[in-house]
């Protein structure tokens, strides 16, 4: 049977793609070697990890702000098992509603790995029985990305954990080392932080939060060491020896020098994700990649071998759910003969921790660097009046806008819901904002949307509650 489109892999750009161009009115097949649908996202990724940090984040609460508040509760107990209960229902509720999606807009789900044979022709090759060749006008790679290793470091998903352990661990470890001080490991090292882990981050550079604005990153690295993680920064692990019922991790400065010795009960390798490839037969038909491993493709999302395209962790650009699902969107609108586009220049990206943080846009540092001459307006929670009335008044949002157009060319918010707020943020953005456009439109009070408002006064040097 013949399909317009075939794509490989169902995370979010791949399910995402297939359902606009069913849409479309595309004659649409599928192609996951998972048995449920929704990619490392929706079983191991962001849907579980967020679940843990909301169960983990009330677990704090209650234990140390609802007494302040009036609540008496008494000391709240963990039930670790109960909590990864939790958490497993909502990962079983999305993958399910994707499940729900496909058959509603007749998309046809091959359950298998799937291996490009050449323009137009994908072999599925399932778990037991024969494999299958599907033929297509077109296909799209959405295969994602994996657990990048560490030299020194084998993950056993027991004692040295991915992500994907990190979400299972079947009890609290005393202490925990992660590697990497990216949104990862900050997100995960939050959690068992919250549940009772001593936490202590080790970071290569020097620096958290790489790539995101030097000024969040600062801020946020105080604010967790003031909740009790600790940080060894300009350090690498070189490796971790079993050492009776623990584990001995060696540590040394990014620069050199002598070796020390942390224990550890879990030690978590979060130091990034590569391009997942293998096994999809690129090379035979003649897919290029480039030198880190990334489908190598052009502005409309095509790679080297006609008919052939590729979104999501898979090519060049940030690693992000959104991101691949926008991409989803525009190759199947190509493909139906229409416009498909994606402004990588305004892609929000979270940290989904207490406080969060969130940023979209350019940051000071590259404007600095390029030379653009920009304003900086910026705006404290503690001067919000719904943030003091919460009792969640850490954090600030920061606004840069052009110094000639007063466009807004980045936004970065560190505090309570900073990933909701920044959607306001990449709406303005997208259709290229003045900080005065957001400074004059009437924000509810008192929300801490307000702070935003108040930043983009500060662009001028006109906030009113500061």
């Amino acid at each position: 049977m013949a399909y317009d489109l075939v794509v490989i892999g169902t995370g979010p750009g791949g399910y995402v793609c297939a359902i606009r161009a069913a849409q479309l009115g595309l004659k649409v097949a599928v192609v996951e070697k998972r048995a449920t649908h929704g990619g490392t996202c929706l079983n191991v990724g962001c849907i579980p990890s967020k679940a843990l940090l909301h169960a983990s984040e009330l677990f704090e609460e209650a234990g140390h702000k609802f007494g302040k508040m009036g609540i008496g509760v008494g000391q709240p107990t963990l039930d670790l098992a109960q909590m990864m209960a939790f958490k497993d229902e909502g990962v079983a509720g999305n993958v399910k509603g994707v499940d729900f999606l496909f058959k509603k807009n007749k998309i046809e789900t091959f359950h298998g790995a799937g291996r490009i044979l050449g323009t137009g022709k994908v072999e599925v090759s399932p778990e037991s029985g024969e494999a299958r060749t599907l033929e297509t006008k077109a296909i799209v790679i959405a295969t994602g990305s994996d657990v990048a290793r560490l030299k020194g470091l084998e993950i056993d998903e027991t004692t040295i954990v991915s992500s994907t352990g990190a979400l299972a661990l079947p009890q609290v470890p005393k202490k925990l080392v992660v590697v990497g001080g990216g949104v990862i490991g900050l997100e995960l090292g939050s959690v068992w932080r919250r549940l009772g882990s001593e936490v202590v981050v080790v970071e290569f550079l020097d620096r958290i939060l790489p790539g995101m604005d030097v000024d969040l990153g600062r801020q946020f690295q105080r604010l967790l060491e003031k909740q009790g993680m600790t940080f060894r920064l300009g350090s690498k692990v070189t490796g971790a020896a079993k050492q009776g019922e623990r584990l001995a991790v060696t540590v040394e400065l990014a620069k050199g020098g002598e070796a020390e010795t942390l224990e550890a009960d879990v030690v978590l390798v979060a130091i990034g994700r590569v391009p997942y490839t293998e096994g999809l037969g690129l090379a035979e038909a003649g897919v290029a990649l480039d030198d880190r491993g990334r489908v190598k493709t052009d502005g409309h999302f095509k790679t080297s071998v006609e008919g052939v395209y590729a979104i999501g962790d898979v090519i060049a650009g940030p690693m992000l759910a959104h991101k691949a699902e926008d991409e989803g969107v525009a190759v199947a609108e190509i493909l139906a003969g229409k416009a498909g586009h994606v402004n990588y220049g305004v892609i929000p990206n979270v940290v989904y921790t207490y406080p969060e943080v969130a940023s979209v846009g350019r940051t000071e540092e590259e404007l600095k660097a390029d030379g653009v001459d920009y304003r900086a307006g910026k705006f404290p929670f503690t001067a919000n009046g719904r943030a003091k009335a919460n009792g969640t008044t850490e954090g600030f949002v920061k606004i840069l806008a052009d110094a000639k157009t007063d466009r807004v060319l980045g936004v970065h918010i560190i505090g309570p819901d900073a990933g909701t707020l920044i959607a306001e943020a990449a709406l303005g953005m997208e259709f290229s904002a003045s900080s005065e456009d957001i400074a004059r439109t009437c924000h509810a009070h008192p929300t801490l949307s307000e702070a935003v408002k108040e930043a983009a006064l500060a662009v001028e040097g006109r906030a009113i509650h500061m």
